[in-house]
């Protein structure tokens, strides 16, 4: 369910919890007013999440790109290692 439908039934639900005796109103339009803000809560989780998620595949990828280079680089001072060795 998208945001615009959530709020557009929670609107909805409020309307109709209007017309309730007030005895049950009251208690009724309470946990709709925490289920939106509960859903508020989740939605900005959900953001987090996704933003922590976006950093650490950037962070993997420099891992790799790193990983990469220090193989090239070793395998490059292995060579001359061994050139140096063969030459004495």
């Amino acid at each position: 369910m998208d945001d615009e439908t959530f709020q557009k039934k929670l609107l909805d639900l409020i309307e109709n919890i209007k017309r309730f005796p007030e005895a049950k109103r009251q208690s009724l339009e309470m946990l709709a007013g925490e289920i939106g803000k509960k859903y508020e809560d989740l939605r900005t989780s959900l953001v987090i999440l996704q933003d922590t998620l976006d950093s650490l595949r950037l962070n993997v990828k420099y891992l790799l790109f790193d990983l990469e280079a220090t193989k090239k680089e070793n395998a490059a001072l292995r060579k001359r290692l061994e050139e140096q060795g063969n030459n004495k």
